[in-house]
């Protein structure tokens, strides 16, 4: 009885790809992969140099942390910003203080003022430069007690922005905020029935990466943001200027 036999046909040489041509292509990739992946670590880490400070304070203010009062959050919704029927009034007091090296007068248009959770209310500072020079101040804040600080929402303001007064100008600066409803929800937070807003104003210097800071020392600087009960770390420039530092 005859078989059909059906001879094997040999695969294609030019359908497999040489061994070393592959892993050549592969490290290729790798390569170009990693040498992305660095740049792009590179950019991140030179861009957070730069922006150490903002991004400190977007911390801070997007946290409450240590009595910094929370901006740009999502609670600024509409619906969110409806006074609650009922609930208590919490009465807002506004303070301001000045560096001795700022010539300026630096007052709150009112004392106080009562807001219930969920309603906006509009407040003034007053600002005076008494010198016969033009001078840029910057503002720093902060809010007491400070577990009420994630609450205390500020929409528009006037801290940490650049605030040039002419010999002698006069100027009013508005301050819009709310106090969140959720505060209602959190038992550190009741039976506050008093707040302090403090604003301290100090003359303005440019640091090395070109941000606009305080021109104090870091000691006043820090207790004007209400970091003062809180241990902070050297800034990299004195560290590295301490003996035995590269």
């Amino acid at each position: 009885m005859a078989t059909n036999s059906h001879p094997r046909t040999p695969l294609n040489a030019k359908s497999r790809s040489p061994p070393y041509a592959s892993r050549q292509s592969l490290y290729a990739a790798r390569n170009r992969n990693m040498l992305m992946y660095s740049s792009a670590v590179i950019i991140f880490a030179v861009g957070v140099t730069y922006a150490a400070v903002p991004l400190y304070r977007m911390f801070c203010a997007a946290t409450g942390f240590a009595g910094t009062p929370n901006v740009g959050t999502g609670r600024f919704e509409p619906g969110r910003l409806v006074p609650v029927d009922g609930a208590r009034r919490i009465k807002v007091h506004f303070n301001a203080d000045r560096a001795e090296a700022l010539p300026w007068a630096f007052t709150p248009q009112q004392k106080f003022v009562t807001v219930l959770p969920g309603e906006t209310s509009l407040a003034f500072y007053k600002a005076k430069n008494e010198s016969k020079k033009d001078i840029i101040g910057i503002a720093t804040y902060n809010v007491t007690p400070d577990r009420i600080a994630p609450y205390f929402s500020k929409v528009e303001c006037f801290c940490f922005e650049e605030q040039k007064l002419l010999a002698g100008e006069e100027v009013d600066m508005p301050l819009l905020f709310f106090i969140d409803k959720d505060i209602l929800d959190d038992p550190a937070c009741r039976g506050i029935d008093d707040v302090v807003l403090s604003y301290t104003f100090f003359r303005a210097r440019r640091n090395a990466q070109g941000h606009l800071e305080p021109d104090a020392s870091d000691k006043d600087v820090q207790k004007s943001l209400g970091f003062g009960d809180y241990e902070m770390a050297p800034r990299a420039e004195i560290r590295n200027a301490q003996p035995g530092k590269n």
